[in-house]
């Protein structure tokens, strides 16, 4: 199913200032793939992402979404191919109440009121938020805000989910309930983050950055079984992969 490749190469980014925040990215993620993107602070993660849907326009390089090259003139059908989840929910709910955020993009597609509204109704059903939809966004919780910025994107019913620090300041059961949803989502899913154990649990292939570059692309479980490759991108194993601390110190520790 071509509509949901995401296809990227030779990619070259740098800012207006001339920071190269991206160098010579290339890889391709095909149909249902979950795919995590992870790095240090300053690596291109976020840099990264806006290109997937035209927020930035690459410096050098291509970007492919689908059957169609990311240009000027296809930038209204990516943006329906491709739905994104900014790292600040506030950055997507702007609207008095949740229902008429999670409208907006309908509505804006020139869907009829009545179409809208079963696409509102079944992308707050989905992340568990109806009983939210009356409610003005700012009088929400963190996690509230989040689910809500996902049914935003949902109710476009893109091809591609491309979350940016999609667990960020939620709660342990916030997050486990994110968790739940992304597993349950059969779109093809790019997730750039620093929390590597929602990518042990979401992603079976991950991309490491470091200054712009990719360092490693494969499956999960063998980069981070890499301690060598984690240290060279700056990162550590998930916490889950790590043991118990406490059981580790009584198992060194000396024989009285």
């Amino acid at each position: 199913m071509s509509h949901h490749l995401v296809e990227v190469k030779n990619l070259a980014f740098a800012y207006p200032d001339h920071t190269n925040a991206l160098r010579s990215i290339s890889f391709r993620i095909v149909h249902g793939e979950s795919v995590g993107i992870v790095g240090a602070n300053g690596a291109g993660k976020s840099t990264l992402l806006s290109h997937l849907n035209g927020i930035l326009t690459p410096t050098e390089g291509t970007v492919r979404i689908g059957d169609y090259p990311l240009t000027a003139n296809m930038l209204p059908q990516i943006r329906r191919t491709v739905g994104m989840v900014f790292q600040d929910p506030d950055d997507q709910l702007f609207m008095p109440t949740v229902y008429d955020d999670v409208a907006f993009g309908p509505l804006n597609l020139g869907l009829s009121a009545e179409e809208a509204d079963g696409r509102v109704t079944a992308a707050l059903a989905t992340v568990g938020a109806l009983h939210l939809k009356d409610r003005p966004p700012y009088r929400l919780s963190g996690g509230q805000k989040r689910a809500v910025a996902i049914a935003t994107v949902l109710a476009m019913s893109p091809d591609i989910l491309v979350l940016d620090e999609p667990s960020a300041g939620l709660d342990p059961w916030a997050r486990r309930k994110l968790i739940g949803l992304l597993l349950s989502f059969t779109h093809t899913k790019v997730i750039a983050t620093h929390d590597l154990d929602l990518v042990l649990d979401v992603c079976e292939r991950t991309i490491v950055l470091k200054d712009g570059k990719i360092l490693a692309d494969g499956p999960t479980l063998t980069i981070f079984n890499d301690t060598a490759l984690l240290a060279a991108g700056q990162l550590e194993k998930p916490f889950s992969m790590q043991g118990c601390p406490v059981c580790s110190a009584k198992k060194n520790a000396p024989l009285s």
